[in-house]
């Protein structure tokens, strides 16, 4: 992680005083890296600039307010999304109108994301859900634009997720998808939802069949204090890394 404050600090302490003044000047600068939670240069030019720190509320909702303006105009579809998650993580009044305004800045396109997404890794379920409900927006104008595509592929990777692990989820939000009408097709998205290629060994597939079905758990979703939607919508996902699994396991014909 890089850590602003101290670089700036001991190279400005180096530049006065040599070696002594570096060690002081990276004390100092550490000391503020702490106090302002600085992740980034860019996340410093943002405090400079009096921008507060985004909380991961306000920052999905500056993705969202991105993803929406990033083809040039933001229409009724997306507003009523961006809604309708509101209305899905049951916030208060208050959190609605901090939302209203992260959505808004996340138009301008001038926030620096990086540090906030590197750090919501540490929290999977959380990072996920920032991914789902940014394909719900993409999805919101009926369409995908290059945009969209470029910007969640970059999200994803800073988040810790494969391209294909991310273009996974467009599916499950895609409504012009239409129900499957082969067992090729059907094998073909059950890769894709466990994040798999044709070429991946049974040990590799187990393993991210046990890894994805670890993180989406009910139990342990509802232990992080996910609300019942986001319980529901886990066992549903369990269910469908279940028969992925198997019809891949079927398929391929491994125990």
């Amino acid at each position: 992680m890089l850590w602003p404050g101290t670089l700036i600090g001991a190279g400005a302490g180096f530049a006065i005083a040599s070696i002594p003044g570096a060690m002081l000047g990276a004390l100092l600068g550490q000391a503020l890296d702490r106090r302002l939670q600085l992740q980034s240069l860019g996340h410093l030019r943002e405090r400079l600039g009096g921008r507060a720190q985004l909380r991961n509320d306000e920052l999905l909702f500056v993705l969202l307010g991105r993803l929406a303006k990033s083809d040039g105009r933001v229409v009724d579809g997306h507003i009523q999304q961006a809604r309708q998650e509101m209305r899905s993580l049951e916030m208060t009044e208050s959190a609605q109108k901090r939302a209203i305004a992260a959505f808004n800045r996340g138009k301008s396109g001038s926030d620096r994301l990086r540090g906030y997404l590197r750090r919501l890794r540490a929290q999977p379920f959380a990072a996920e859900g920032v991914l789902r409900a940014c394909w719900r927006m993409i999805w919101a104008d009926g369409r995908v634009g290059a945009n969209e595509r470029e910007l969640i592929a970059q999200w994803g990777r800073w988040l810790g997720w494969t391209p294909e692990q991310v273009q996974s989820l467009s599916a499950e939000h895609d409504p012009h998808r239409k129900p499957l009408v082969s067992s090729a097709t059907a094998y073909k998205e059950a890769m894709l939802l466990l994040g798999v290629t044709v070429n991946s060994e049974p040990s590799q597939i187990k393993r991210a069949y046990r890894r994805l079905l670890s993180r989406h758990h009910p139990d342990k979703v509802a232990g992080t204090g996910a609300s019942l939607m986001q319980v529901r919508e886990a066992t549903e996902r369990t269910r469908e890394l279940h028969s992925a699994y198997t019809l891949i396991r079927e398929r391929r014909d491994f125990r």
